[in-house]
């Protein structure tokens, strides 16, 4: 591969899930960044969930399988692409990459293009899944790493689609081609893992989800997408195109850095990252720099993303409205709970409406009944009807936001572990030829409580204190781990002159016993606090929060997309001075 910038590639991202910005594609080939076009275009389309989708559209049609809108992004820009010289790398392929490459020269032969498409297989553990210990699981796909992708480029790839890799693999993998890296180049790998990791999610790393959006243009042009200057040693500058919405700085970068990671080992199939080590620095508008990232031996086995079909949901929202809340809804539970024969039966409430509301909204709150069982008969018309039945019968003013459904099925995500010869990690070159990727021969022994933060570590004093919203001076970014909540909070770059001192407050401040006082719902759960100090920041992980991951989880908020702004919004006793 040869870069636009000679020792710079420069790699963008389309794509942060399945379903977002369709116009991306063509958005990042036609824009620019400083005078100069892309070398890599990446598009991330999988995640947990979605590879649980994409299982129940193979149960429908299996030559399914793929994420079918990169089929329009190509059909609308392949040419465009092509013209450029920029190489496509996505993961759309989700359980069927074959699949997926072949759609896609059916599209340049339909539009009159010559292009090499490549795939990379050997994810899918699904034949295999009784031997490997997922007997009944409806998908089971290893975690690959970039050196598949790298094969493929240098093979002379225009476009190469995979299936389960990291989705930071999709930066990992040009970067090995364009500099030559070996297995054992562990920094420079790292780097890529944290530059991929930065633009895997696409807008979040430009303004997206940012607690921060107060800062940010609000003319109504869409986000940039971002795009990373990649050097060398794996060390980058991420930045987006000119003239887009949004804005890359130090906070919104480390919004991303924090989103869904763990300890401060990020371990990866190609090499385990340091996120510790990681060092930004604002460069210039738009621009922040990402240094100093250091890398260790991977680990010796891979992870397994692993979905089965858990049994069938379904739910009611009832509308309780004025006076006696609390007594209307212990009433209509009593009606119901004799009726109610799933095996689990989870009911909650939104807050209690204010005093003499001047709108009816104003005065109502919901309850809500969520079922589930393994057997779709105890949440169908066993569930709704007894429910239908009390439209006369209950509470005064008994109403629902919309007629009860059908049950729907829910699947349970878990990770599980493979020895990584149980795993052929395998290239398919556009002329048809296959490559199997060797296994790396060195591997790290990484203990699980790595980097977690010191204990006992004293609480900030008291004297002098004020009560005030930890978000007063503190960003979050949150979001789901399979059943786990992760948590990212760090101190926001300011001009106060007291970052420093504030980001040693709210390392003694954030301890597992803080964070269940913050969430109660964690106050019988396992909570893990690390340590970022680089970053000003620390990591937490809330075990357990969601249950068996988002679709099986009865939350109001499933994916904890929203536990941050939760967090920030809660009261702590705030220092003075650090005001």
């Amino acid at each position: 591969m040869s870069g636009s910038d000679a020792g710079v590639l420069r790699i963008g991202n389309c794509s942060g899930f399945y379903g977002d910005r369709l116009a991306a594609m063509r958005q990042m080939l036609e824009g620019s960044a400083d005078g100069h076009g892309l070398d890599v275009l990446t598009g991330d389309y999988l995640a947990e969930l979605t590879m649980l989708i994409l299982g129940k559209d193979t149960m429908k049609d299996p030559a399914l399988g793929y994420a079918r809108t990169f089929v329009r992004q190509a059909e609308d820009c392949l040419g465009l692409a092509l013209e450029r010289g920029v190489r496509i790398v996505a993961n759309a392929g989700g359980l069927n990459p074959a699949g997926l490459a072949d759609r896609l020269r059916e599209v340049a032969q339909g539009l009159g293009l010559d292009a090499a498409v490549a795939h990379v297989e050997g994810d899918d553990l699904r034949d295999r899944a009784s031997e490997l210990g997922f007997e009944g699981a409806l998908t089971a796909n290893a975690y690959l790493g970039g050196f598949g992708i790298a094969r493929a480029l240098e093979q002379g790839a225009d476009v190469v689609v995979t299936g389960r890799v990291t989705d930071a693999s999709l930066v990992v993998g040009p970067g090995i081609a364009h500099f030559g890296w070996t297995p054992t180049s562990y920094d420079a790998l790292a780097g890529a893992v944290v530059a991929g990791h930065v633009l895997e999610c696409g807008t979040q790393a430009t303004g997206g989800n940012f607690s921060g959006f107060r800062s940010l243009r609000h003319d109504g042009s869409p986000l940039g997408f971002p795009l990373a200057e990649l050097s060398s040693d794996g060390s980058c500058v991420v930045t987006k195109q000119d003239g887009t919405g949004g804005a890359v700085t130090v906070d919104t970068v480390t919004a991303q850095l924090v989103y869904e990671i763990q300890t401060t080992r990020y371990l990866g199939p190609d090499v385990t990252t340091e996120l510790d080590s990681i060092a930004l620095e604002q460069v210039g508008e738009d621009r922040v720099a990402i240094t100093g990232v250091r890398g260790q031996a991977p680990p010796e086995q891979l992870k397994v993303c692993v979905n089965e079909l858990g049994g069938f949901r379904n739910s009611l929202e009832l509308v309780l409205t004025g006076l006696d809340i609390e007594e209307k809804a212990e009433w209509v539970r009593a009606q119901l709970t004799p009726s109610l024969t799933a095996e689990t039966v989870s009911w909650t409430r939104t807050a209690l409406p204010g005093p003499n509301a001047d709108t009816e909204e104003g005065a109502s709150c919901l309850l809500r009944c969520t079922v589930m069982d393994p057997r779709p008969e105890p949440v169908a018309k066993a569930f709704t009807g007894p429910a239908v039945e009390l439209a006369l019968a209950s509470y005064p003013g008994f109403t629902m936001t919309a007629p009860p459904g059908p049950p729907t099925p829910y699947g349970v995500y878990r990770p599980a572990y493979v020895p990584r010869d149980a795993v052929a990690h395998t290239v398919v070159h556009a002329d048809g030829s296959r490559e199997v990727v060797a296994d790396p021969t060195d591997f790290g022994t990484h203990e699980p409580d790595a980097g977690r933060r010191p204990s006992p570590y004293p609480a900030p004093a008291d004297s002098l204190n004020r009560r005030m919203p930890l978000g007063t001076f503190v960003h979050a970014r949150s979001g789901d781990k399979g059943g786990d909540a992760n948590l990212g909070l760090w101190v926001a770059h300011d001009d106060s002159g007291k970052y420093d001192a504030r980001v040693t407050w709210l390392a003694k401040l954030i301890t597992p016993k803080k964070v269940r006082e913050l969430v109660p719902e964690a106050a019988d759960l396992e909570v893990e606090v690390f340590v970022l100090p680089n970053l000003g920041a620390v990591n937490v992980l809330i075990h357990g929060l969601l249950g068996q991951g988002v679709a099986a989880s009865t939350r109001f908020d499933p994916q904890a997309k929203g536990l941050g702004e939760w967090v920030r919004s809660r009261t702590v006793h705030i220092q003075e001075k650090l005001l």
